[in-house]
């Protein structure tokens, strides 16, 4: 758990004074403070989306808005079940009002699904909506059945939004249009390589033909079935949405056995500097999507900071690179204080989903509002698509690597800084 003393000592590094914060404060009675439950993987596999919290908690601390709110942290330690469990001992033991919950299908859904059985609000963020919202229905192969969430919020980009930026990146190379599909059986694995919603129908619709060797489990250590495979297909392209630790034993026997892709566009796996540079040189030109960086051209809505700011601020702080979780776990915040300070009772957990759901609100990530825009009528009423680009990892002279945006179509907003070189 994250505790007071250790967020005080890292506020106490930032040198970051946040500004006043311009929202009308919630009505709640004399000396009580808003509880905000707030879950993330912050040990296990998946330990890197949560690297930056006590950086974002430390300065939300600083904050005029803070003296309103008390934030209850728990670590899912990358386990679902363990998610589920720390979610329901934040609302039955600590009793808050709102719950926030980020980073990947594995602890959002679990909090979710517990926070709308209990009826406390929740706001989630980074997880692809599909998986976020298909992943917790009761069938999610039967449409006509999908059911909208009374209390459940999740701001984010889709699968659609993903494929379009991979292909995008790939139709600057000149390749076979071979892809190969690297699926763990896990939420993110089987959404993206879902038959229907995901990454086949839509590849096929373009030209490209997916080479997809079925699910592998979470942290194999052999990966020579999918290698050989994509051999045998005559793969140009990998793409996937593997844990961290698993692209890494991939990467490394795929050079090891002699497969060499023109491109490799992964999810999740290398959206970390540090993930990437534990590749050597072999991480070179693998490319991602981009979510967040310090040239997005976006503010806080808390203090005023523009991405670029935060960020600089983020490495001063703490020595890092600055990551992309940075940006959508403020992101939490800013919307848990502006939709609270719109709640004229924050007890009444009806008022505060009702709250949440009339938010329009522009953020250091770029507009949530729950207005449906882009989504198909299902999810209409309960996510907010935020934007996504492409980049690549350019190895720097010097060492270590550099995420250069080099496809922004359909947000030219957001600068490109290259364009997409071949791997090798």
């Amino acid at each position: 758990m994250i505790t007071r003393r250790t967020l005080l000592k890292a506020s106490a590094t930032t040198g970051l004074l946040a500004a006043a914060s311009s929202f009308p404060m919630p009505a709640i009675a004399q000396g009580a403070r808003i509880k905000l439950g707030y879950v993330s993987p912050q040990t296990g596999p998946l330990a890197a989306f949560a690297e930056a919290d006590n950086f974002i908690l430390a300065n939300f601390a600083e904050s005029a808005a803070a003296a309103d709110f008390e934030i209850i942290v728990r670590d899912s330690q990358s386990n679902p079940n363990r998610a589920a469990e720390v979610a329901q001992e934040l609302i039955i033991s600590d009793e808050v009002d709102l719950m926030l919950v980020a980073s990947t299908p594995e602890t959002t859904n679990p909090v979710t699904t517990t926070a709308e059985a209990e009826g406390i609000p929740v706001i989630s963020t980074v997880a692809p909506w599909q998986p976020w919202f298909i992943g917790q229905q009761g069938n999610p192969g039967a449409p006509d059945s999908w059911r909208p969430f009374d209390y459940g919020f999740h701001f984010f980009w889709g699968l659609e939004d993903v494929i379009s930026v991979f292909t995008a990146m790939w139709n600057q190379l000149e390749t076979n249009k071979t892809v190969g599909g690297l699926f763990p059986n896990d939420g993110d694995g089987n959404a993206w390589g879902d038959a229907q919603n995901g990454f086949p129908p839509v590849l096929a619709s373009q030209g490209f033909t997916l080479i997809d060797p079925g699910r592998y489990q979470n942290l194999t250590d052999d990966f020579s079935a999918q290698i050989n495979a994509f051999r045998q297909g005559n793969v140009e392209i990998v793409t996937g949405v593997p844990i961290p630790p698993d692209f890494t034993t991939f990467w490394t026997q795929a050079r090891q056995q002699g497969f060499n892709p023109k491109a490799a566009s992964i999810g999740k796996a290398i959206l970390f500097p540090q993930a990437v540079e534990a590749l050597g040189d072999a991480g070179h030109n693998l490319s991602s999507e981009v979510w967040w960086s310090p040239n997005h051209p976006f503010k806080s809505s808390l203090n005023g900071l523009s991405a670029g700011e935060v960020a600089a601020a983020y490495t001063e702080a703490t020595s890092r690179q600055w990551t992309q979780p940075i940006g959508f776990v403020h992101a939490l915040l800013e919307l848990a204080v502006d939709a609270m300070g719109r709640t004229s009772d924050v007890a009444d957990r009806d008022a505060v989903a009702e709250a949440i759901a009339a938010s329009d609100l522009q953020t250091i990530v770029g507009r949530i509002a729950f207005d449906g825009a882009g989504l198909p009528p299902f999810a209409q009423a309960n996510v907010s698509k935020t934007p996504l680009v492409g980049g690549q990892w350019r190895l720097r002279d010097g060492g270590g690597y550099d995420l250069v945006i080099v496809d922004n179509t359909g947000q030219t907003d957001i600068p490109t800084a290259g364009t997409m070189e071949a791997i090798g």
